[in-house]
């Protein structure tokens, strides 16, 4: 019996001696693609394209918060710490926020055909160049760079949607260096689509915007719409692609349950009190009904739904009154509580990226949604440690990121050992012997 398997049956048991439910994991294990003890990097040397050397210690700005001055943007490897995962067409897409100084590129690609036979720690090259990843002296603004991406995805029509909150996390020094900005790149030619600068009068700060969801159809690639949820200020933002506008909703499903703030991952206790955190399609039924539009909180573990049309409709937005047109799914059950959700149209089920859990969540959404027809595809408490980003890619695979974030943030990574992790599966081989499976 592998060692993973090992650790799905003690974890199980333990929570047995808990009294909790954990259901039997028989599916076939993710398999580990990429794995890092730290990150390191490519292509961010901007010397030859703009006259720097990358590295600088920046005057102080009118407004910067105090300690500023003494900032040095040089590399450090520990302060990057990988959140999100892309795959699209041989190419895997790794963000890295800045919420700490040091941070080279925030959005990287893996070129998997050029990664050299048996190295499962390749280097991170800045996408699409180091330059535009490269942050202004002193902190200035400057809309053709990035500042900071957390997760990004990509669309039926070869498009990468993410948004650059534009906010550095930095300890005692957060600062929004620009506006917040949706980025659509055209992953056939690498070119910038389109940016949407997000206005001060939908949001103040973009720190809340980790993730976006993109809903599309191949046929209608103007007719995109992009799904953004704030999990800091409990909103859900909607941006039109042929409109080129974006809209609010507000409601009391967008925020924390607060019975559910108290997170225990690898030994590390905190509490986060994240929002709306994750947006997850169901199927297309038909064009005039829409589809079921799923999302939760991370500090919760309760599901929720609406519709596409809903979402879709700026004037119901602007007007309000569609309080009833938000609706309770129900209880996902103990320790649930996740970071992202994707649903795969092959199979009918639904994947939690479980963060309490050091594990994949399942749901066949054939079942009635209640805590026995949830079941675990992927549970390892040692080297499955924070399932920070979980994607599905043309071909039908899912790709999950794992970082160790609460070490990282609250104690101490072990450089010696690997942190970092990229995973993939076939959502059908996950399922088969759970009771996620059809007919289970």
């Amino acid at each position: 019996m592998c060692e993973n398997r090992k650790s799905v049956l003690f974890a199980c048991a333990l929570l047995l001696v808990a009294g909790s439910l954990c259901p039997v994991v028989r599916g076939d294990e993710f398999e580990e693609v990429f794995r890092w003890k730290l990150l390191d990097f490519n292509n961010t040397d901007t010397s030859a394209e703009d006259g720097s050397d990358g590295v600088f210690f920046p005057d102080v700005p009118d407004d910067a918060a105090p300690g500023m001055e003494s900032l040095n943007e040089s590399f450090v490897p520990y302060h990057n710490l990988p959140m999100g995962v892309t795959h699209h067409k041989g190419r895997v897409f790794v963000t890295v926020p800045r919420r700490r100084t040091g941070i080279l590129s925030t959005l990287n690609v893996i070129v998997l055909d050029q990664v050299p036979e048996g190295d499962k720690s390749p280097k991170l090259i800045a996408y699409p160049n180091a330059l535009t990843n490269e942050l202004r002296t002193p902190y200035q603004p400057d809309p053709k760079k990035l500042i900071s991406v957390y997760r990004t995805r990509v669309d039926r029509c070869d498009r990468m949607w993410f948004v650059d909150t534009g906010f550095l996390e930095y300890p005692g020094h957060r600062r929004q260096v620009q506006r917040p900005s949706l980025w659509i790149i055209d992953l056939l030619q690498d070119r910038k689509v389109r940016q949407f600068e997000i206005p001060e009068s939908i949001v103040p700060e973009g720190h809340g915007m980790a993730s976006v969801t993109v809903d599309s159809s191949s046929d209608d690639c103007d007719g995109a719409y992009a799904y953004i949820p704030d999990l800091a200020y409990y909103r859900l933002y909607v941006y039109s692609f042929r409109d080129n506008r974006m809209w609010t909703f507000n409601h009391l499903y967008l925020s924390f349950d607060p019975r559910m703030t108290g997170f225990n991952v690898a030994g590390v206790r905190f509490r986060w009190n994240d929002g709306i955190f994750s947006l997850a399609l169901g199927p297309q039924r038909s064009q005039e009904e829409g589809r079921t539009v799923y999302f939760h909180a991370m500090a919760s573990t309760s599901e929720y739904r609406t519709n596409s049309r809903v979402l879709q409709n700026e004037t119901l937005a602007n007007v309000g009154g569609y309080d009833h047109l938000f609706t309770y799914v129900g209880e996902r059950g103990i320790k649930t509580q996740c970071t992202i959700h994707q649903y795969d149209p092959q199979t009918g089920v639904m994947f939690y990226a479980e963060v309490n859990r050091n594990a994949i969540g399942c749901w066949n959404s054939a079942q009635h949604f209640e805590p026995e027809n949830h079941g675990i595809v992927q549970l390892d408490n040692q080297n499955f440690i924070y399932p920070s980003d979980m994607t599905l890619d043309s071909d039908g695979d899912l790709w999950v990121m794992t970082n160790g974030l609460p070490r990282w943030l609250y104690a101490s990574l072990d450089t010696d050992d690997y942190n970092f992790r990229i995973w993939r599966q076939k959502p059908a081989r996950a399922i088969a012997g759970t009771i996620c499976a059809p007919g289970a």
